[in-house]
């Protein structure tokens, strides 16, 4: 089995913590379109990959898929990731990344193979998701 989402997991984990120690406060707000600040996207990663965490240890337990979420979700918590302490969207983005990274290489491969199967590749591949959201970080932010 191919498991190089995990070695991608990894390199998207690096790459954020990387950006994360050269923002400022005012980088936090800047906007990257579409109404969403840079803070926004962090909380919006930290607050996937936790749904992805919760979503996997749901399927390891029950041995069956979970239902699919609404695209509304974005929306509705839009605002409130606006509104995050800009630290506090930091720590989670990583904590997040982290705990789901772990959950991903410590899963069953049968499991993993199944998620696969199940046409749910993005369960176990972390990294297009956050490399969208860095990539647009990083059109916005200054960095040295």
């Amino acid at each position: 089995m191919d498991e190089s989402y995990i070695t991608r997991n990894k390199e998207t984990l690096d790459r954020m913590q990387r950006l994360l120690v050269q923002l400022n406060d005012e980088d936090y707000g800047r906007e990257i379109g579409h109404g969403w600040t840079v803070v926004a996207a962090l909380a919006h990663l930290a607050f996937w990959d936790r749904i992805t965490l919760t979503r996997l240890e749901e399927w390891e337990h029950s041995g069956k898929r979970p239902e699919r979420l609404p695209d509304a979700v974005n929306d509705a918590r839009l605002e409130q990731w606006r509104a995050m302490p800009p630290q506090e969207a930091a720590r989670e983005v990583v904590e997040a990344a982290e705990a789901v990274d772990r959950k991903i290489s410590a899963l069953a491969p049968e499991l993993r193979e199944e998620i696969l199967a199940e046409g749910y590749p993005r369960l176990l591949d972390r990294a297009p998701h956050r490399r969208e959201h860095l990539e647009e970080i990083e059109r916005v932010v200054p960095l040295g």
